[in-house]
């Protein structure tokens, strides 16, 4: 009878152990890293470009502060030991707790990598799986590379492949890149990673460098000049690549421009082989930066190059992106008047040390500005009176002005005395800096106003930088619609065409702003790179 029981538990818990393992292994099968895909068909017959920008869950301004902050903290233009992975990672999980897909991805990185973080890939492959969970195209794109080099997972090229060619299906402009090209060739080679499917790898990368792909202009521009020999297309397409940030088409054009090669007229150019090398090399130390207003520094032939001083941050800082500073608003005390008056933009230093406190009949001992205030509050009339008061400042020597407490009625003469606070010396308040421009990989400037706009089917009608939008309804508007869709314009030359990056948008639907920031045109005629913002006297109008 004890045998036969025992068995009997033995049995019972091989059953539970058993359950506990199928269950294990459904639940894991049911991860999305071991979901089901489609095999990787390198001979598809059509593809449909879709956007990211149009699967990707909203972000909200709050989670978007927060990222880039955290981009802020580890910008490349940081010495390495400066960059604080630690609070980045805090950052962003704040902001992927709040929805932000990109902050979700970068944490990941860090898990990957054990920055900021203790090295974790499971942790990593969950995050990205969250991600794949509500339709993000560049998790199923990460997914790819984890299966591809063995990153939380077991290595598959196979699901590699499968996994890239969903995120390119689902819009990934980093999986269109990268398949694009490999589809691009005249015949297939797997052992060394081609196919000849030509036609669907340049709609790939067409779609790609529509997202503003780095490595889709890369690759595009190649194609077209290699394979086409389509030479006035393809130095566009590198050209814009270069505003894309990508440093592979800034090298091509460096040495395109130093020698004899039908890319470039068959004219060597080594002013402009000189500054796309310097845009090369900064690209390579912060391959964050993009250069929206390359124009600015370096327009395509055949039109004149500004001078330019030389040093790299002036070619840099022009081309970046430009963000708008806001609208000035007065300071506390700026409007104010005699005494009490606070320059705008000036404020009084917060001290954790008690203020040094007079008595109303001594001589002012310091110069700054002082607070009247009571020797002791018991009434709330006198806590009325109290706070009612603003700070004034006196001159060292002078004596206090009399102080008026008739707003305390019949109480007036029995409160306590006054005595005056030392608060010290206005100070310039610290200036808000755009978490971009702590990044490195934007600058700043002052909107003039009233704006200055235009539509995209009139020439421009003064130059400098303009920012393009579509209206929030358009179909385009969550690929258009971004804080770098900016260029530089000469006054009389046509905006840029939507279709020509592949985008299907009428140029009459884009609205542009002018942001000012034109360069500077010397007495004699040449023109130089500035920064200087040059705002037009004669008022705003609206073509």
């Amino acid at each position: 009878m004890h045998c036969t029981v025992l068995h009997r538990w033995a049995a019972l818990m091989l059953s539970v152990v058993f359950a506990i393992s199928n269950l294990t292994a459904c639940n894991m099968i049911n991860l999305p890293r071991n979901m089901n895909l489609k095999a990787f068909s390198p001979h598809q017959a059509e593809f449909t470009c879709k956007y990211e920008a149009d699967a990707n869950p909203p972000i909200t301004a709050q989670a978007e502060v927060l990222f880039q902050q955290g981009m802020a903290v580890t910008s490349n233009d940081l010495w390495p030991d400066k960059r604080d992975y630690v609070k980045a990672a805090e950052l962003w999980k704040m902001a992927a707790d709040l929805g932000h897909w990109k902050a979700a991805m970068n944490l990941a990185g860090l898990y990957e990598q054990g920055l900021g973080v203790t090295r974790d890939t499971e942790q990593a492959v969950v995050i990205v799986e969250g991600l794949m969970k509500k339709g993000v195209p560049a998790a199923f794109d990460k997914m790819g590379i984890y299966h591809q080099r063995g990153i939380g997972v077991k290595g598959d090229s196979s699901r590699a492949y499968a996994f890239w060619q969903l995120a390119a299906d689902m819009g990934s402009s980093a999986a269109q890149a990268y398949l694009g090209e490999k589809l691009d060739a005249a015949y297939d080679n797997p052992s060394q990673g081609f196919w000849g499917n030509r036609e669907v790898g340049l709609k790939m990368l067409e779609c790609g460098f529509a997202q503003g792909n780095g490595s889709a202009a890369y690759f595009l521009a190649m194609s077209r000049k290699n394979g086409d020999q389509d030479y006035v297309r393809a130095l566009k397409i590198y050209h814009d690549g270069v505003k894309f940030g990508s440093r592979d088409c800034a090298r091509d054009l460096s040495v395109s421009f130093d020698e004899i090669e039908p890319l470039t007229g068959n004219t060597i150019d080594t002013a402009r082989a000189d500054r796309y090398r310097e845009l090369r090399a900064a690209l390579e130390l912060n391959p964050d930066l993009r250069f929206p207003n390359l124009d600015k520094v370096l327009p395509l032939p055949p039109a004149e190059l500004p001078t330019w001083d030389g040093r790299r941050e002036t070619l840099i800082d022009a081309a970046k992106g430009l963000v708008p500073i806001p609208t000035v608003r007065p300071t506390p005390g700026s409007q104010r008047t005699g005494r009490a008056h606070i320059p705008q933009g000036h404020v009084l230093r917060a001290s954790s040390q008690p203020p040094l406190a007079v008595e109303a009949s001594t001589l002012v001992p310091y110069s700054g500005y002082w607070l009247p205030k009571l020797h002791a509050i018991y009434r709330a009339h006198e806590q009325a009176w109290a706070q009612s008061q603003v700070p004034q400042r006196y001159i060292k020597g002078e004596a206090f002005e009399p102080v008026d407490r008739s707003s305390m009625g019949q109480y007036a003469r029995v409160a306590p005395r006054t005595v005056w606070q030392y608060l010290g010396e206005a100070i310039p308040a610290a200036a808000a800096v755009h978490p971009r421009v702590a990044q490195g990989v934007a600058r700043s400037t002052q909107v003039p106003e009233p704006h200055v706009r235009c539509r995209g089917s009139m020439p421009c009608p003064r130059t400098g930088v303009w920012s393009g939008r579509v209206p929030r309804d358009h179909p385009m508007a969550q690929l258009y619609n971004r804080w770098d869709r900016m260029t530089y314009i000469e006054k009389g030359h046509p905006f840029p065409n939507p279709r020509d990056q592949y985008i299907d948008i009428a140029s009459h639907d884009v609205r542009w702003t002018w942001l000012d920031n034109a360069n500077q045109a010397r007495v004699n005629g040449i023109v130089d790179v500035t920064l200087t913002d040059l705002h037009d006297e004669q008022g705003a109008s609206d073509a």
